[in-house]
Order: C-alpha cells, then structure tokens, then sequence
C-alpha cells in the first residue's frame, strides 16, 4: 500500500502562482512514477502530469504546457506540481496518484494504483 497525502491548494487570483505537494508514504516510492490530476464540478477527473521514476521524464497535458511544472524529491517522499500563470479554468480539485508503470497510458486514470484524497484550487478572475 501506498497513502498519499497532498496539500498546498487555496484561493488565488488569475496569474497567480501554486504550488502542490504530494508526501507519500508505505511502499518505495521511488518505484512508482507519480500523476497529478483534477476534476472541476461536473466533469470528469483528467490528466494533468506525470513524471517518471527517477524524476528524468515528465509529461503534460496540453493544456498546461508551458505553465506547470512536476518534479520529485524521493529523499522525502514527495511530488510537487508547480503551478503558474493560473486560470479560472484550472480551478478543480488536484489528486496525486502512484502507478507501477511509465509509458503513455501514465495518462489515464486506470494505470495509477493509488490516490490521495484531493486538495482543492480555486483561481478567481
């Protein structure tokens, strides 16, 4: 078992900046790529990014690109999503997520074993 826990979420205003992290603990974690994802009210949670075991590979969505950054410490266990130039749009409730394996299914909810329990962001016009 895997238990994430994110934090850092909160109100910020259009163009602002945040930065989420991700602390987990139980197995390695250093043997499981780490996602974030999000899900605004009434749509589903979609993919947001993704980095690779040892912090060497990243992939985003499109829609962030440019704008937000993932990263890892494995000597603490942690990911962070590093937000920037932040929309209304990008207001939703963020979830970390652990997954056994790195290819391009890293962007679909069904490779990712674990979650946390979400943090929510809400970016005002």
């Amino acid at each position: 078992q895997v238990q994430l826990v994110e934090s850092g979420g909160g109100l910020v205003q259009a163009g602002g900046s945040l930065r989420l992290s991700c602390a987990a603990s139980g197995r390695t974690f250093s043997n499981y790529a780490m996602g974030w994802f999000r899900q605004a009210p009434g749509k589903e949670r979609e993919f947001v990014a993704a980095i690779s075991w040892s912090g060497g590979s990243t992939y985003y969505a499109d829609s962030v690109k440019g704008r937000f950054t993932i990263s890892r410490d494995n000597a603490k266990n942690t990911v962070y999503l590093q937000m920037n130039s932040l929309k209304p749009e990008d207001s939703a409730v963020y979830y970390c997520a652990g997954a056994q394996i790195w290819n391009t299914d890293v962007a679909r909810r069904d490779a990712y074993d674990y979650w946390g329990q979400g943090t929510q962001v809400t970016v005002s016009s």
